[in-house]
């Protein structure tokens, strides 16, 4: 493996839409309440939404040597962005300060998880989270039935908060 990892600016997010779409496959194969939500996900109305909503993004693309092996997506954005015609994805008025940090989309190929690229991909993402003093909340959203995921950002310092949409997504919360 010839991992590399590059920042990339949203004007290129197109490179990650594979990934993306491919997430979208993934959190479906895995969700047991309503995996229908995920017919309508992809690149174009996940990726391409959050990116217009966001004040920053961050997006760091994963390679194995010209292969593109993962991604995660994070954004720094108004509050209000979360709470639309699908979820309110937590109390509004629990935030302090008018912006809101997310980690919102993670993937990484099988056949790479468990080489220590989520964790890598995890720590880039906190560490440009952290450019930002006056944002104090940060959250990340699992798909119901990802286990692994919940428990890899547990193990990282979140803490589950609550449940949206009848538990089709858990909302975590930095400490």
């Amino acid at each position: 493996m010839a991992i590399t990892y590059e920042v990339i600016p949203v004007e290129k997010a197109e490179e990650c839409r594979a990934l993306c779409n491919e997430l979208m496959v993934f959190q479906k194969s895995r969700a047991w309440i309503k995996a229908e939500l995920f017919d309508s996900m992809n690149f174009d109305t996940r990726m391409v939404p959050s990116i217009k909503n966001a004040v920053h993004n961050h997006i760091v693309l994963v390679k194995d040597n010209d292969e593109n092996i993962g991604y995660v997506y994070s954004s720094i954005s108004p509050k209000w962005a979360y709470s639309n015609d699908f979820a309110t994805f937590f109390d509004l008025s629990s935030v302090e300060g008018e912006h809101v940090g997310s980690l919102s989309q993670f993937y990484i190929k099988d056949g790479y998880r468990k080489h220590g690229i989520g964790s890598k991909l995890f720590q880039l993402s906190m560490n440009w989270l952290s450019e930002f003093d006056y944002v104090k909340d940060r959250f990340i959203f699992v798909s119901n039935g990802n286990d692994d995921a919940l428990e890899f950002y547990k193990r990282k310092g979140f803490a589950v908060s609550h449940q949206i949409l009848d538990g089709f997504i858990t909302v975590l919360r930095n400490k």
